[in-house]
């Protein structure tokens, strides 16, 4: 475990994954859950808040397969189509990866919370209809043009109403060849809707800049705001 002031950072293997954890130094009741490498989580701890939560990077997955909810077309020539394996992955998230790393980080969380970039948005999105886990979720630049996606949320049912959700975008991401990721912005937009409608307290920022622009820190400040206390 390596201790710094203020913090302690602790990297563990759970089956085929790589865990970063960071925890503050005072305790705290909120654990984060992203999908993240190393690197990329330590500037987002940098950029947070005190009171500081619990914050846990799962890397080593694959993207394409793990954070897709459905079999879809690839999004970009050269890579791989979207496979659909979200529910197994998901299982395993719940049922071993958190059970564990909570154990490790002596911490019972009162609020957890799912944040991802991406297609990690997306799938922070999808877990709401298919696990009571987590209470708050944050999709920043969320691929929630995803095929059928926006369907799905109108059309299911929420396994627990989130009491915060945020989602942000940035406001040149619509700018794109593809008519597929063309519809992020609208997506999101209904995609807030849909669960402000649930009764989710519910955020939607924008962003300057395109979907590669600022990372940690956008998705820096969807912790914030969603893991306040007020």
């Amino acid at each position: 475990m390596e201790q710094q002031y203020g913090f302690s950072k602790q990297t563990f293997t759970l089956s085929r994954y790589e865990i970063t954890a960071f925890s503050p130094e005072k305790s705290s009741n909120t654990i984060v859950y992203t999908h993240s490498a190393s690197g990329e989580t330590e500037a987002v701890w940098n950029l947070l808040n005190e009171p500081k939560p619990f914050l846990v990077a799962i890397n080593g997955i694959d993207w394409d397969k793990d954070l897709s909810p459905w079999p879809a077309e690839k999004a970009f020539k050269g890579g791989s189509d979207f496979s659909g394996g979200s529910a197994s992955y998901l299982a395993e998230l719940v049922n071993k990866i958190a059970p564990e790393t909570e154990i490790k980080l002596a911490v019972h969380p009162i609020t957890r919370i799912i944040a991802g970039y991406s297609l990690a948005g997306l799938f922070a999105v999808w877990t709401l209809y298919n696990t009571p886990f987590f209470n708050r979720a944050a999709s920043i630049s969320g691929s929630l043009w995803f095929d059928g996606f926006i369907d799905y949320m109108k059309a299911g049912k929420l396994r627990r109403v989130p009491d915060r959700t945020y989602f942000s975008l940035g406001d040149r991401e619509k700018i794109t060849k593809s008519t597929r990721m063309a519809a992020v912005e609208e997506c999101t937009k209904q995609a807030a809707v849909i669960l402000q409608n649930a009764g989710s307290s519910t955020m939607l920022e924008m962003n300057r800049g395109g979907h590669f622009t600022d990372a940690a820190a956008r998705i820096a400040k969807g912790i914030n705001k969603i893991s306040a206390e007020k």
